[in-house]
């Protein structure tokens, strides 16, 4: 059965660019690469701060453009501590803050950016009284039996 969530897999345009955005702005580090046979670049795996990987694809040319109702890959979210010291350190990065953080339907409060690819970015602060949360406790206590 699954263990959990291995990584997200993105294929970027420019590595540097985006190196710079998930290490430096966002805080992730850089594991380590995957090279091809012929010595080529191929994967950099990312360590985002709770142990779970990021990988990025060299090679990206074809953007495909977000939208409301795509099918497909909808967005990247990240568990944060505080919402609002998340979105100044954005601001302060110089990085994209699309939405101001906000209090959502389910009590959760989020912001969202996006990466030097367009890829969007939620950021979100759970709170206690989410399903999420909820979820989360109702699951623990199963682990625990």
């Amino acid at each position: 059965m699954i263990q959990g969530i291995g990584h997200v897999a993105l294929t970027v345009a420019d590595m540097e660019t985006s190196l710079h955005f998930y290490c430096d702005v966002l805080g992730c580090h850089r594991a380590f690469d995957i090279h091809r046979e012929d010595g080529t670049p191929w994967i950099v795996y990312l360590r985002s701060p709770d142990g779970r990987f990021i990988e990025l694809f060299y090679g990206g040319t074809l953007k495909t453009p977000s939208a409301p109702n795509r099918v497909g890959f909808a967005h990247l979210c990240f568990e944060v501590d505080d919402i609002h010291v998340v979105a100044q350190a954005l601001r302060d990065q110089g990085a994209p803050l699309d939405v101001e953080p906000k209090q959502g339907l389910d009590r959760n409060w989020q912001c969202w950016s996006h990466d030097p690819d367009g890829n969007p970015i939620e950021f979100m602060q759970l709170d206690p009284t989410s399903p999420q949360a909820a979820a989360r406790a109702a699951l623990a206590g199963e682990v625990q039996v």
